[in-house]
């Protein structure tokens, strides 16, 4: 009870103080781990994404359901997880296949919220109806950019004046179909959204989500960006792939393979690595991308302070999963390991802004997203304890972290992340695609949990959509104290048996009793 009052009693302040119910702007960036100088790394040129963390609240330990993109956003999007919404690919719409689940836009319109979608938001193509989830989500149609079409064609600079489709693609603008790239074309629509919204002085306040696509393959983005990253700066850390790790863990990067650089690598599939002088310009361009995103992030926040929309307007800022650059030899997502699960985070609040420490260390997650914005919108929902509820969360509304951290306070809170990558089989693949399996290929399932100090990962049997926990396939335990980079599996070390078993058992018995 005092929890209700105490996390009513700091909604309702925010709500006073915002005069009126709050602005939204939902912001989320494809493929993008936690490479930022907010989160202290060394190599990113992110000024703007760092001003912002500056002043919000930036979570250090905030973890995808899983390392896909389709997937992630629709749990995020309903606050359901992977297991519930039966959809770890990219072929099924879950209000056909599983239930006419609520989703995050919906419910805001639903309480009289304009609600607009501005790029990549839930996934395009039939994971989503082909319509962005319309009309349930969406006040009006969603935006899409028209250079889109072109973002697989052979325009990348390439030997002898000619062009290609390449995973490595700095280009000039002028150079490119309408002289713009999808991005632009996201943050010109976003700033007509928002200037619109200030000149027919509506009252209805809004949620803008604008999904930035880089840096999502291929990276591709304005040349000028690479000036911030000299290729001397970068190396590849722990490039290689573990002796103690089972290979049903591997994601072969089937989606780079298929790049006319890469394949020109003439790479034996699945194990012979990038050589380094290529691998070091796949993180370059990486970085490159990540800092055009940032250029238009700026761009973005400074059209929310010029239309003076600042003081009523709640940022959110995350990704739908992370990106190994080399990590364990791989490139991508596609796996369970830290680096393709955790994501940034960062939540800017009007009248919080520069005035205390606002890094919280808390685990989230983000099923928990929609949960913490319905909350913070004025309209909350409860736990799910009926999945067949349409309107519930498998997510913690974060907003008593939020308040814990404005009075210096510490509270009780989720002790572990829970996420999950499917299998077709043991060894890597690419028919069937190891990384990206349809539903009736998938033979295994990888789930994990993440602790404060561990990640336990248990690959099992699956089979018609159900997983067979009977039979463990192969395990992994990372220790974070001694081993931040998970290089060094201690599953079958007699020291971490105690712990393992505690572990299994928490994953096995937790999964579906969040």
């Amino acid at each position: 009870m005092y929890l209700i009052i105490f996390r009513s009693f700091f909604l309702l302040l925010l709500i006073e103080k915002c005069k009126g119910r709050p602005n939204f702007i939902f912001i989320i960036v494809d493929d993008l781990r936690p490479a930022l100088g907010c989160y202290g790394d060394v190599n990113s040129w992110s000024p703007n994404i760092d001003n912002l963390a500056r002043n919000g609240f930036l979570f250090t330990q905030a973890y995808a359901q899983q390392s896909l993109c389709a997937p992630s956003r629709n749990s995020l999007l309903t606050s359901r997880r992977p297991d519930t919404l039966k959809l770890y690919d990219f072929y099924n719409y879950w209000r056909n296949t599983v239930g006419n689940f609520t989703t995050l836009p919906q419910h805001l319109k639903d309480n009289g919220y304009i609600t607009k979608s501005i790029g990549k938001i839930f996934h395009p193509g039939i994971s989503s109806n082909y319509s962005d989830d319309s009309p349930y989500s969406w006040s009006d149609t969603p935006f899409h950019p028209f250079t889109n079409r072109f973002k697989d064609s052979p325009v990348c600079p390439a030997a002898g004046n000619s062009s290609a489709k390449n995973l490595v693609c700095p280009v000039s603008l002028s150079s490119m179909p309408m002289k713009t790239l999808p991005d632009i074309e996201n943050l010109n629509a976003a700033n007509d959204f928002l200037a619109n919204y200030k000149n027919k002085l509506l009252s209805k306040p809004f949620f803008l989500a604008v999904g930035f696509e880089k840096p999502h393959i291929p990276l591709k983005y304005p040349k000028k960006y690479l000036d911030y990253h000299p290729i001397e700066k970068f190396k590849l850390h722990n490039y290689y792939w573990p002796k103690n790790v089972s290979s049903v863990a591997y994601n072969p990067w089937t989606d780079i393979r298929e790049r006319q650089d890469v394949e020109g690598l003439n790479l034996k599939f699945p194990w012979q690595k990038i050589p380094h002088y290529f691998g070091k310009k796949i993180v370059q361009s990486y970085y490159a991308a990540l800092s055009y995103i940032d250029d238009l992030v700026g761009q973005l926040l400074k059209k929310i302070y010029t239309l003076n929309l600042e003081n009523n307007t709640i940022i959110v800022l995350t990704s739908d999963h992370g990106w190994s650059l080399g990590q364990h030899s791989q490139w991508g997502k596609y796996s369970n390991f830290d680096v393709a699960l955790k994501v940034p985070l960062i939540i800017s609040l009007p009248n919080h802004r520069n005035n205390f420490d606002k890094n919280i260390n808390s685990i989230v997650e983000l099923v928990d997203i929609f949960p913490t914005i319905a909350e913070l919108a004025g309209c909350p929902i409860k736990s799910c304890t009926n999945s067949k509820d349409n309107l519930c969360s498998e997510g913690i509304s974060f907003v008593p972290l939020i308040n814990a951290n404005i009075k210096n306070q510490t509270i009780k809170w989720k002790q572990a992340a829970f996420s999950q990558y499917p299998r077709p089989g043991i060894e890597p693949t690419w028919h069937p695609n190891s990384d990206k399996p349809r539903l009736d290929e998938i033979k295994i399932m990888g789930y994990t949990l993440r602790t404060k100090h561990y990640r336990y990962t248990a690959w099992i049997k699956f089979k018609n959509k159900k997983a067979y926990w009977n039979k463990i396939l192969a395990e992994e335990l990372y220790d974070h104290r001694h081993d931040p980079n998970e290089m060094s599996n201690y599953s079958n070390d007699p020291m971490y048996k105690k712990l393992k078993t505690k572990l299994n058992t928490y994953l096995k018995n937790r999964w579906y009793n969040f």
